[in-house]
């Protein structure tokens, strides 16, 4: 079962939702406005479901979730909700392999419309049975893995106070959360700053927030964080040195996603934590998956075995 946990896919109600806007973030055709970033020119070709689907080749799913730094979770709901709904309406109708995380508003914390959204899944899963029962991950066919969050959600105490009641509705579910970075609000630098220095910061933030703060109020879920965390794990040194904990501990909830990275990073990240927790992503459109470069057993297990485990929360069986 070969997953790549990150892609996104603009499909046709979520770009009209997008064009109906007329402040950030928006449409003008295929310029794409936000605040904090310059403006930028979507190739249309990069969310074609046809050619996304001939790269898939070879997946056995696909995730997509919500472009996060977009901001549309933190709109008001009623800016915010129209969005959403038509991102779930055309991701729930995605053809095989692919899946979806779900998206929520953050501005007006609603746990029962995410129970409502994630429970959909039961009641169009049933083609998708025997491949569970097979040890595939519950993202196969239609419906929702799990919770997708922008980090700059949970990037600190008060931030996973305020969406814990999201966070406990996914441990009812025995469902995971994925973190990917938020909205970069002040602009500075060139084009590449925000993908380089404020996204890497707040995964950084995320992913020491949940060891500090998240953990101990939510001990069974999992979690995914993209883009390795940006690679906060390799500076557990530091942390021991200014009075952390935690160092030479593996909490196998956690997970980390290799999007924008190649075999530096990921070998780095496997010397520090074990390759058990690192799950293959590709950020598509937008970058590929990189090879790890570290064998066939150490591929098979951060595109297969670790990624069905985050789904599923236990070992496939394939």
């Amino acid at each position: 079962m070969t997953v790549d946990v990150h892609q996104h896919l603009w499909t046709p109600a979520f770009v009209d939702a997008l064009r109906r806007r007329t402040t950030a973030p928006r449409l003008d055709g295929w310029t794409l406005h936000l605040d904090g970033e310059p403006a930028y020119e979507v190739d249309p070709a990069d969310h074609d479901l046809t050619g996304r689907l001939a790269l898939n080749l070879g997946l056995d799913l696909a995730l997509v979730s919500l472009s996060s730094p977009l901001g549309i979770e933190s709109l008001p709901p009623d800016d915010a909700w129209p969005i959403i709904d038509a991102y779930h309406e055309d991701a729930l109708a995605l053809p095989a392999p692919f899946g979806a995380w779900a998206a929520t508003c953050l501005s007006e914390i609603d746990p029962a419309r995410l129970a409502k959204t994630l429970d959909a899944r039961d009641g169009v899963q049933n083609d998708a049975k025997d491949a569970k029962d097979d040890g595939g991950a519950r993202g196969v066919g239609p419906g929702f893995a799990g919770l997708q969050l922008p980090a700059t959600a949970v990037r600190d105490a008060v931030g996973l106070a305020g969406v814990a009641p999201l966070l406990d509705v996914l441990t009812e579910r025995d469902l995971p959360l994925f973190v990917h970075p938020g909205p970069a609000t002040e602009p500075e630098g060139p084009g590449w700053w925000p993908a380089v220095v404020p996204y890497v910061q707040q995964m950084h933030a995320a992913w020491y927030a949940f060891a500090a703060f998240g953990r101990a109020r939510h001990p069974r879920l999992r979690v995914c964080f993209s883009l390795l965390a940006g690679l906060a794990p390799l500076h557990s040194e530091r942390l021991a040195n200014r009075g952390g904990e935690g160092r030479g501990q593996v909490d196998p909830g956690l997970f980390l996603e290799t999007s924008s990275y190649g075999p530096r990073a990921i070998d780095a990240i496997v010397r520090e934590l074990g390759v058990d927790i690192v799950v293959s992503g590709s950020d598509r459109p937008y970058a590929t998956a990189p090879d790890p470069a570290l064998g066939d057993a150490a591929w098979h297990a951060i595109a297969v075995t670790n990624p069905n485990r985050l789904l599923n929360g236990k070992e496939s069986r394939k």
